[in-house]
């Protein structure tokens, strides 16, 4: 084939273009996605420091007791019809079936409801149980049955994420974000300033109550369904799927909420309340932290994989792409979270919690396995593989727990950070065995190179942490920056920008072409 004019087969220019349109898109997900998650994590990080100054370790360890009850009782109730509900959307639309789309989201609003009714009636009944046998106290009966009202919320907004989701409304969910984040925040904090220890069932509901409320003023906002009424046996159909997959997403879902459940169990009854808060100071961190990558990873990269899983090369190309730019993103992050972690532990809580230190540099080095295996493991879930989603999830989250449960009387709290470590250190080559044998993907050199340069370097600062803080600050800061400086110049080169850092950033904030 004859070259063009600039010396570029006109094939490869295409594919070149396509290429930087992906990574776009996906910079441009990231971006919006991940702006709402830097401000959700700052609002965040808002209301941890003023329960912690409010309530010291105990009352953050009965928070986070509270907060895992709601997310592991939703996540039964929801019989994962948010996850299937995006799948099903996302498919319907990628196909422009407007008719399947339609019923898809007809089905996931009553079916929603369904759940939501019969979820909260028998948490509600159930709450003596939980109240004795999972926090381990019968006087906190009452203020289990209260969570109710936290379980119903959670369930209803999940189908408002889904159905956003579904529809890639990018820039409302980032709304509902942030403004859920402020909203949970004013009335969280508000509750604690007024009538401290007696408002932190008020400080556990706000949240779920503000996500509903959000969630809801922007569905309101979507274009009605103008097909007509959809026919039952077309909603059974839709149900079926929804109940058939969802019921194994559940199970993976639940089995992830309840394991840490179960180690926030152990560590209260082996070490104590004040020993729970270290492990919840470290563990809301470590959650929070790199939100803004993975939430962008299923808000964007999810629906659009769904849509593409028939064709296998594409599908490589985009979990490549997708990795690539997690790694070039969070990448600083570690390295600064790393090098800093003393002070930021006491930045964000108070020196009381300075034991969480050595538990949050563990599951930083998890992290790092953790961002490179999610974007492996959404090839299961746009596949519709709920078998295989379960198994892995299960035993992995199960392998935690055994750890945990192992090591709490040998090396104390310290052990749920290694073990969140050990999870994810089994969690990658599962994932990349599993998409190798589904879609026969491989990782391309560049991305094997950022992952392990990403890993020598956070070993590193994670090795001279445990000899001198200081020289592991000055080090880690100095990778970081230098870490930084190529993901800017490799953002800018994907982007389609050359590679020149202040047209990168002129383009992307300012908009000029």
């Amino acid at each position: 084939m004859a070259r063009s004019r600039g010396g570029i087969r006109p094939n490869c220019s295409r594919r070149l273009t396509r290429m930087a349109n992906s990574y776009r898109q996906i910079l441009r997900s990231s971006s919006i996605i991940g702006g709402a998650s830097v401000i959700n994590i700052l609002i965040s990080l808002l209301r941890t420091k003023a329960a912690a100054l409010l309530l010291g370790p105990a009352g953050v360890g009965l928070i986070g007791l509270f907060q895992n009850l709601v997310l592991t009782a939703s996540a039964v109730a929801s019989l994962g019809f948010g996850s299937v509900g995006t799948r099903q959307i996302a498919e319907a639309v990628g196909q422009e079936d407007n008719a399947a789309a339609a019923a898809a989201r007809r089905a996931l609003f009553l079916g929603t409801l369904v759940l939501a009714f019969i979820g909260g009636i028998v948490f509600w009944m159930l709450r003596a149980v939980l109240a004795k046998r999972i926090l381990g106290n019968p006087a906190l009966t009452g203020d289990v049955g209260w969570l109710t009202l936290g379980v119903v919320l959670t369930v209803a907004a999940g189908s408002q994420a889904a159905l956003l989701n579904g529809l890639r409304k990018i820039g409302d969910i980032a709304r509902v974000s942030v403004s859920s984040a402020v909203l949970s925040t004013t009335l969280g904090v508000g509750a604690l300033w007024l009538w401290g220890a007696q408002g932190l069932l008020a400080f556990v509901l706000a949240a779920p109550l503000a996500s509903f409320v959000m969630g809801h003023l922007y569905v309101a906002r979507l274009p009605k369904v103008v097909f007509p009424r959809t026919p039952f046996s077309q909603l059974m159909s839709q149900w079926n799927v929804l109940v058939r997959l969802g019921a194994a997403f559940m199970v993976a879902g639940a089995a992830g909420t309840l394991g840490q459940l179960v180690v926030r169990a152990l560590v209260q009854r082996e070490l104590g309340s004040m020993a729970l808060g270290q492990f919840q100071a470290a563990w809301a961190i470590s959650m929070t932290y790199i939100g803004f990558v993975l939430a962008a990873m299923g808000t964007d990269y999810y629906p659009r994989l769904t849509a593409a899983i028939g064709d296998h090369v594409v599908v490589n190309r985009m979990v490549n792409e997708q990795t690539e730019v997690a790694f070039l993103l969070a990448g600083p992050v570690f390295l600064v979270m790393l090098a800093l972690a003393p002070w930021l532990i006491k930045l964000l809580y108070s020196s009381e919690f300075v034991e969480a230190t050595l538990i949050f540099r563990w599951q930083v080095l998890g992290d790092v396995l953790k961002v490179a295996s999610w974007p492996l493991g959404f090839i299961i879930l746009a596949s519709g593989d709920g078998r295989t989603y379960v198994l892995t999830e299960s035993s992995i989250i199960g392998i935690f727990v055994a750890l945990v449960w192992c090591g709490l009387p040998l090396i104390g709290v310290e052990v749920t950070g290694v073990a969140f470590f050990i999870m994810y250190l089994l969690h990658l080559p599962l994932m990349y065995w599993l998409a190798r044998r589904r879609t026969g993907f491989r990782w391309d050199s560049r991305v094997r190179m950022q992952l392990l340069v990403l890993v020598l370097m956070t070993t590193l600062v994670h090795a001279l942490a445990g000899r001198s803080v200081t020289a592991a600050a000055v080090i880690g800061v100095f990778l970081a920056i230098s870490l930084g400086v190529y993901a800017l110049n490799r953002l800018s080169e994907i982007g389609g920008f050359g590679g020149d850092i202040s047209g990168w950033l002129r383009k992307t904030l300012c908009g000029k072409r």
